[in-house]
C-alpha cells in the first residue's frame, strides 16, 4: 500500500514536525511494516505561468511546435518557451521550469537554442513532473487555486513523501487510506473517518438487484448517476493521488471509483446503465458459461465462481473484473455504481483460478468492511457529480446488511501473562477502544466485540496482539529462559562429530544437497530395473518435477556437485556428505488417518512410524584430481580407488571398528575396481572407482573414485572410547611375507595376524601385494610390516619370536596362509 503523506494528513492531526521517516516508523511500530520511501526527487525554481502568446511555427522536419511568451511573475518581460504540445490556450495557467530546476529522473533544465529560438525554460505535463503517465499534453492548471508566480512544488505538492507499507494477509484494512489513518492516530491523535458519509434513506427503488447466494455476497448496494460527462477531466489532485499510490489515471469515471477504494477500502465497480439488460444477479457460474472479461479475454467460468450477471449473462466476474459488455466509455451517461462485499474464499479462489489479481481481489480476499458499502457508493456518486455534473438518481438499493459479531472474552491479565508486559484491565481496555472494539467487563474479565473491519479478530490470543501493538512491541522485555541443565551430546552425536574430523583431516570437504532424486539420475547410475535403489518415494507436491522422489543414494547428488565444480575449473577435488536416506519397504502398511480431537495413542503413533520408510544416515564420499598434490618436490599422485577405500577405513578406525573389504561388483562402479564394505560379516556399503559410463553421464573425470556406506550402522557399533597408558619403550619392527589363495581377502589375514599376536602386537601393515615367479599360480603373496612393543620392557629377540610365531600360525588357520621362506 502506497500512502502519500499530503494525503494522510488530511484525515490525520499528525503533529507538524513529524517527518515522513518518524510517521514510517511510528507505522512499523504498530505492524504496517516499512517497505520503501518514495519522493519525487524535484528541485526548483518550478513556479506558474500564465500563457500571453503562443504563435504556431511548423518546422522542415514536419513537427509543429509552440513559440509561446510566458509570465512566471519574475519581472516585467515574459519569458520565450517552446513548446510541443497544444492542449493549451493564451491566458491558461500552467506549470514552468525554469533554467536551473531539476525534474524527476534527474532532468536538468536550462536556457537551449532549439527550433530557431531560446527556450528560457520548460511548459511541463504531468509526466514531466512524475505526477501522470500523460507526456503529450500539458498541466493546465485551474485558476481559481493558482496565480502567476505561485510556487508550482508546493502548489502541486511536488515535494509530497510516498511512504510504501508491506501489509500483511491479517490486516486489509490498512489497504486504504482509511485503515492506515486509523492506525496513525493510535495514541489519541484526533483523526476524521472519510466514511462518514452522509446517505439518504433506503428507498428501495434502485436499479433492480437479486443476490441468490447471500453467503458469497452479504451485502449489496447500488447507487445511479445520470447525465454524467464521462469526458470531463479528472480534477488535478485526485489524478495525482491515484497516481501516487501507484495507479494510473485513466478517466474521470475510472479515477473517482479507484480513489475512493484507494480511500476507504472498498473497491467499487461501475456499469454503463444503457448497456445493462434487466436486473442485476449475484449467482453462481452455470456450466459451460463464458464472457470477456474487461481485458478482452473469453474466460470459461467454473461453477464455483461468483458473477455478476443481467439478463444476457455475465457481465462480471465479482470481485474480480468486470465485464467488456457494460464497460464504462466516454460516451457514458447513466452509471450504476456497484458497492458490494464478498465472501474472501470465494474470491481469492476465482482471482487464483482464472490468474487473474487485481486491486479488489487484493482487498476482498483479505476481508472488506462491510458497512460501508453504501456509503462507498454515495462517496463515488458525489464525486461524480461534483467534477461530471448531472444528478444522483433518488432511488437507492441495499440488499443485505452487516453481520452481528459475537464478544470475545478474554481474562484481562491474559496480555500481560502472554507479552511480559505489565499491562492491567485499563489499559486492555483502552487498546482494545482504539483499534475499534466496543468492551465491557470489570478488572477481571472483558468481553470485546470486534469493529466490522476487522474480520481477522477471532479468538482472545488475537486481542492480546492488539492490545501488544498498541502499547508497544518495544516494551516487551528481553528475557532470556533459563537454560536446563542438559547432558551434552549424545555419544552417536559425538561420534558422528569424530567422523567428521577424521573426513576433514583427511582432506575432505562436505557439502550439502536437498534429498530429492528424479528418474534420470537413478538411470544415469546404471542400477538394474529391480535394484532396490529404484523403489523410491514419490512426493505429493514435489519442489521440482524433474526430481519428484525422497533419494535412496546420496551419489547423484554428490556427482552433481563434483561435476559443477569441475566445470568451473577445480581439478582436485575430494568432498564428502553425511545425510538420510529414504528406504520404503517392498510392501509398506498404509499411514492411518489421525482424529484431530485429541492425541494419538501408542498404537496409532506405532502404525503411522510402521508407515513411513526407513531413514538411515549415510556417508558418500568422492575424489577426483591429484591426492597428493605435486610440485617444486616431483610428482603427485591421483586419487584411486585405493583412496576411497582408505577413507572408509579411516572413518571406521576412529570409531575403533576394523573393516573387511573384499572385490565385488555393483552399480554404479567399475566391475574391476569395486570393493564390497562390510563390518562384522554385513555389508554396509560399497567403494571403489566409478563405472565410465556413468562419469560421462554426470559429466565427471574418468577413473572419479566414490564409495557410500551406512554410516547410522558404523556409529552404532563404534567400540567404546578408551584410553591406554602409552610405552616409553622402543618398538620391535618384524616382516613376514605370506602365501594365500588370490581370492582370499587381505584384510581377513591381518585381522587373523593381529588376533594371534597377541596384546604385544601392535599392528600389521599391509605394505606389499605380489603375483608371479616364484609364486605359484593362483596364490598371491602379501607382505606385512609387524610392530611389536611392550608396556614395561625393551623386547629381545626371544620375546619376538614366539609372537611372529603365533601370529603366523592364527593366519594360516584362519585364511590358509603360509610364510614364504
Amino acid at each position: 500500500m502506497r500512502v502519500p503523506v499530503s494525503w494522510l494528513r488530511d484525515y490525520v492531526d499528525l503533529p507538524p514536525d513529524l517527518g515522513p521517516a518518524s510517521l514510517a516508523a511510528r507505522l512499523t511500530a504498530l505492524g504496517l511494516t516499512l517497505e520503501a520511501l518514495h519522493t519525487l526527487d524535484i528541485t526548483g525554481p518550478v513556479v506558474v505561468g500564465r500563457v500571453l502568446q503562443a504563435v504556431p511555427e511548423k518546422h522542415s522536419n514536419g513537427k509543429t511546435v509552440s513559440w509561446c511568451q510566458v509570465d512566471v511573475g519574475d519581472g516585467d518581460e515574459p519569458r520565450g518557451i517552446v513548446c510541443g504540445a497544444d492542449n493549451f490556450a493564451v491566458d491558461d495557467l500552467v506549470v514552468v521550469a525554469l533554467p536551473g530546476a531539476v525534474l524527476p529522473g534527474g532532468f536538468a533544465i536550462s536556457a537551449r537554442k532549439t527550433y530557431g529560438h531560446v527556450s528560457d525554460g520548460m511548459i511541463c505535463s504531468t509526466r514531466e513532473l512524475g505526477i501522470g503517465d500523460d507526456h503529450l499534453g500539458i498541466l493546465v492548471l485551474d485558476p481559481a487555486g493558482a496565480a502567476v508566480g505561485d510556487d508550482g512544488i508546493a502548489l502541486l505538492d511536488l515535494d509530497d513523501t510516498v511512504i510504501e507499507l508491506e501489509i500483511t494477509a491479517d490486516r486489509g484494512y490498512a489497504l486504504s487510506m482509511r485503515g492506515v489513518a486509523r492506525d496513525a492516530a493510535i495514541g489519541g491523535l484526533p483523526w476524521r473517518d472519510p466514511a462518514d458519509v452522509e446517505v439518504p434513506e433506503t428507498s428501495g427503488h434502485g436499479y433492480p438487484v437479486q443476490v441468490e447466494d447471500d453467503d458469497a455476497c452479504p451485502v449489496f448496494a447500488a447507487v445511479t448517476v445520470t447525465g454524467l460527462d464521462a469526458t470531463a477531466p479528472t480534477p488535478h489532485w485526485m489524478a495525482q493521488r491515484v497516481h501516487l499510490a501507484g495507479m494510473r489515471s485513466i478517466s474521470l469515471p475510472v479515477d473517482v471509483t479507484n480513489y475512493v477504494m484507494l480511500e476507504l477500502g472498498q473497491p467499487i465497480h461501475g456499469y454503463d446503465r444503457s448497456a445493462l439488460r434487466g436486473p442485476i444477479v449475484v449467482r453462481r457460474a452455470r456450466a459451460g458459461e463464458k464472457f470477456r472479461t474487461l481485458d478482452g479475454v473469453v474466460r470459461p467460468v467454473s461453477e464455483n465462481d461468483l458473477l455478476i450477471t443481467d439478463d444476457t449473462g455475465p457481465i462480471g466476474l465479482a470481485g474480480v473484473m468486470g465485464g467488456e459488455q457494460t464497460e464504462l466509455s466516454a460516451a457514458t451517461t447513466d452509471i450504476v455504481i456497484e458497492a458490494a462485499n464478498f465472501d474472501p474464499p470465494t474470491i481469492a479462489r476465482t482471482a487464483r483460478r482464472h490468474k487473474l489479481p487485481s486491486e479488489a481481489s487484493k482487498r476482498f480476499e483479505r476481508g472488506v468492511d462491510p458497512a460501508i458499502c453504501l456509503q462507498a457508493a454515495h462517496r463515488v456518486a458525489g464525486l461524480l457529480v461534483e467534477h461530471g455534473g448531472g444528478r444522483i438518481e433518488p432511488g437507492v438499493t441495499l440488499l443485505g446488511g452487516e453481520p452481528e459479531r459475537a464478544p470475545i472474552t478474554i481474562r484481562a491479565d491474559l496480555p500481560a501473562r502472554i507479552t511480559g508486559i505489565d499491562i492491567d484491565a485499563g489499559t486492555s481496555r483502552r487498546a482494545l477502544e482504539a483499534v475499534g472494539c466496543r468492551v465491557q467487563g470489570d478488572a477481571s474479565m472483558l468481553a470485546a466485540t470486534p469493529p466490522t473491519w476487522r474480520q481477522d479478530l477471532t479468538d482472545s490470543y488475537d486481542l492480546v496482539e492488539e492490545v501488544a501493538r498498541v502499547v508497544g512491541y518495544d516494551k516487551v522485555p528481553s528475557v532470556l529462559p533459563t537454560a536446563p541443565p542438559g547432558r551434552g551430546l549424545t555419544s552417536a552425536q559425538r561420534r558422528r562429530r569424530r567422523v567428521g574430523l577424521a573426513l576433514a583431516g583427511a582432506g575432505l570437504v562436505e557439502v550439502k544437497n536437498y534429498p530429492f532424486i528424479g528418474t534420470d539420475a537413478l538411470d544415469a547410475l546404471g542400477l538394474d530395473a529391480d535394484d532396490v535403489l529404484r523403489r523410491t518415494l514419490h512426493l505429493e507436491n514435489p519442489l521440482s518435477e524433474e526430481e519428484p522422489q525422497l533419494t535412496t543414494t546420496l551419489l547423484p547428488g554428490l556427482l552433481k556437485v563434483l561435476g559443477r565444480n569441475v566445470r568451473r575449473g577445480q581439478r582436485n577435488l575430494a568432498i564428502f556428505e553425511t545425510a538420510h536416506v529414504f528406504l520404503p519397504a517392498a510392501d509398506p502398511p498404509a499411514a492411518p488417518i489421525l482424529a484431530v480431537d485429541r492425541r494419538p495413542d501408542a498404537a496409532e503413533l506405532a502404525a503411522l512410524d510402521a508407515a513411513l520408510p526407513a531413514q538411515p544416515r549415510f556417508l558418500a564420499l568422492a575424489m577426483t584430481g591429484e591426492r597428493e598434490a605435486s610440485g617444486w618436490w616431483g610428482a603427485g599422485r591421483d586419487s584411486s580407488w585405493a583412496d576411497a577405500i582408505a577413507v572408509v577405513e579411516e572413518v571406521a578406525r576412529v570409531l575403533g571398528r576394523t573393516l573387511t573389504v573384499r572385490k565385488a561388483t555393483r552399480a554404479p562402479w567399475h566391475p574391476g575396481r569395486c570393493a564390497q564394505i562390510l563390518l562384522d560379516g554385513e555389508e554396509i556399503g560399497h567403494a571403489g572407482e566409478l563405472h565410465p559410463s556413468v562419469c560421462a553421464a554426470f559429466a565427471v573425470p574418468e577413473r572419479t573414485a566414490v564409495a557410500e556406506v551406512d554410516l547410522d550402522a558404523l556409529v552404532a557399533a563404534a567400540a567404546p572410547a578408551t584410553s591406554s597408558r602409552l610405552s616409553s619403550f622402543p618398538v620391535a619392527k618384524e616382516d613376514v611375507a605370506l602365501l594365500v589363495a588370490e581370492d582370499v581377502p587381505a584384510a581377513e589375514v591381518q585381522q587373523a595376524l593381529l588376533a594371534g599376536g597377541g596384546p604385544l602386537l601392535e599392528s600389521a601393515r599391509l605394505f606389499d601385494v605380489y603375483t608371479g615367479a616364484p609364486v605359484p599360480a593362483g596364490m598371491r603373496s602379501l607382505a606385512f610390516a609387524l610392530r611389536l612393543r611392550a608396556p614395561d620392557r625393551t623386547l629381545t629377540e626371544a620375546d619376538v619370536r614366539p609372537v611372529r610365531e603365533a601370529a603366523v600360525a592364527a593366519a594360516h588357520a584362519a585364511t590358509g596362509a603360509t610364510q614364504r621362506s
